[in-house]
């Protein structure tokens, strides 16, 4: 699937497969961005602060929602840019062995300098359980 801001339909939802989150995905995130705060490295510290083990950082999760919206191959030749994610949630914690998927819905379009800017509610979720909570802007090509 490409699509293209003539292609988007608001209301339209679409899922991604499921992903398995292992420690390797934590301590290569913690190496990659120069985090290695105890909640990430150290799962006594985690426990004490009452998660059941380390936890994955927020951002890996946003990370981890954009990754996966991405083998949706959704925008494969019409994405220009990512113009941001808004408000953002944090809900529940990520921990390794977690099983994840996202749900994403088109909920607003419009035309800027003969390009489309797409409003996309997006949600990583554990089951039925929202995890991450966000929405994402993009800015993509118009056909022709």
């Amino acid at each position: 699937m490409n699509l293209f801001y003539e292609d988007v339909e608001l209301g339209t939802s679409h899922t991604t497969p499921d992903h398995r989150i292992t420690e390797a995905d934590i301590a290569d995130f913690c190496r990659l961005t120069r985090d290695h705060h105890p909640l990430h490295t150290d799962a006594e510290y985690a426990r004490d602060a009452g998660f059941p083990g380390i936890i994955a950082h927020g951002l890996y999760g946003l990370s981890l929602m954009e990754g996966l919206k991405t083998e949706l191959h959704l925008y494969d030749e019409s994405s220009i840019a990512s113009l941001g994610w808004d408000k953002v949630r944090f809900l529940k914690p990520l921990v390794a062995g977690d099983v994840i998927h996202v749900e994403m819905d088109f909920t607003a379009k419009r035309e800027s300098k003969g390009r489309g800017i797409v409003t996309e509610a997006v949600r990583l979720l554990r089951g039925d359980e929202v995890v991450i909570d966000a929405e994402h802007v993009s800015l993509i090509r118009k056909r022709g």
